[in-house]
């Protein structure tokens, strides 16, 4: 099988926090666990009324990429429920490809 990558177009993420919830519901994770983490980076102003104030979900040792979802041919748990759609499950080759084209976007591994 191919190697999968969830890629993570972090421009749209909004820190809802739908993915994390989304997995530790799953997995029955307790409240201090996580399988994905999301992380807030600012807000800080770093010129003139320009600021920097993202999120972007980071996976933890815990992610399996739902691989018992998976293999019924359904989502990761955290892609399914992300709200801005910002998550995305492909063959890492090609989630390489799309990074590299995009910028601004994360691509994880297992």
């Amino acid at each position: 099988m191919a190697r999968k990558a969830l890629l993570l177009d972090y421009r749209w993420c909004t820190g809802c926090h739908s993915c994390e919830l989304a997995c530790q519901v799953k997995n029955e994770l307790p409240p201090d666990q996580f399988g994905i983490k999301l992380n807030q980076v600012g807000p800080w102003e770093y010129a003139p009324d320009t600021w920097e104030y993202s999120y972007f979900p980071v996976l933890t040792a815990q992610c399996n990429l739902c691989a018992d979802r998976m293999a019924e041919g359904k989502l990761p748990s955290c892609v399914q429920h992300c709200q801005a759609n910002c998550i995305q499950i492909l063959n890492a080759d090609e989630a390489a490809k799309i990074a590299s084209d995009n910028g601004k976007m994360l691509m994880m591994t297992l």
